[in-house]
Formats: C-alpha cells, structure tokens, sequence
C-alpha cells in the first residue's frame, strides 16, 4: 500500500510543521512501513541549526522514523483513530549529516507488539548511506 500525504493524514494525528513523511512507500500493518522525507531547504529550524551549516537535527531524524513505524501501528484495524507515544530511545546512532536537498528513507520494522506497547527497529538512509538508526518503545492509547 502506498500513501500520499492526504492519506497519511488519515492514519496519523500529526500535522504541519510536525508531520514529517512526505510519502509512505510500502505499509504492512502491524509488521512494517518504508516512508520517504524530503529535506527541503525552507524548514524553519534550519534557520537556527545551525546559522551557515544547516543540519537536520537528530532529534528530528528520530521522530521522523517514529511516524513511520506509527503508519504501521496505527494503520491496525483495531489501533484506528488512536494515538502513538514514542515511550523510549535505545541504541541511537548517527552516521551522516542530513543536509537541506536531501531525501530521507525511512524505515521501521516492530519487534514486538503486545496489548499496545512495543517495540521497532528503524532506519534512515539518505541513498545507499546509512544516516541513523535506533530502537524506539512505543505505546498506543
């Protein structure tokens, strides 16, 4: 299934300028999701993040993956309508710098889901380079 982001917006409450996903290129509800993000130059916190050097903060890259693995989730007939809290962080890490122009791939694999906490493996690749990766708790309520 894939999801432009009129459809995405009817999975996830998320809205502008914190909805992240551009595009959701494959979904499996419950199991898996592969979004795009493209970085483009005007985002506001490029203005600050830094000022000559503008580089998507790692914080943001986290979240992004988190809105993935949430299409997944929550794509879920009996998750419909719910929410995703991001509960935790394990095993952050941060390879490449996402710069403006860039074209983030997303994506987020649960490996564990019961009675609504869990846990995904994710990723985010700009082409063939790995730019973060982490496991990310979750709960749905």
């Amino acid at each position: 299934m894939v999801m432009d982001l009129e459809q995405i917006k009817t999975v996830l409450p998320h809205r502008e300028p914190f909805l992240f996903l551009d595009r959701v290129d494959e979904v499996i509800p419950g199991v898996r999701a592969s979004a795009t993000w493209h970085i483009s130059d005007d985002l506001v916190f490029f203005q600050g993040h830094f000022p000559g050097l503008p580089v998507l903060p790692g914080a943001l890259i986290i979240e992004a993956m988190a809105q993935t693995g949430a299409v997944s989730l929550l794509s879920m007939p009996d998750n419909k309508g719910k929410v995703g809290f991001m509960t935790g962080v394990d095993k952050a890490k941060f390879r490449k710098k996402v710069l403006p122009g860039d074209t983030l791939t997303l994506k987020s694999e649960l490996i564990k889901n019961k009675m609504g906490i869990g846990f995904a493996d994710c990723t985010a690749h700009v082409g063939d380079e790995l730019a973060a990766s982490a496991t990310i708790s979750f709960y749905v309520g």
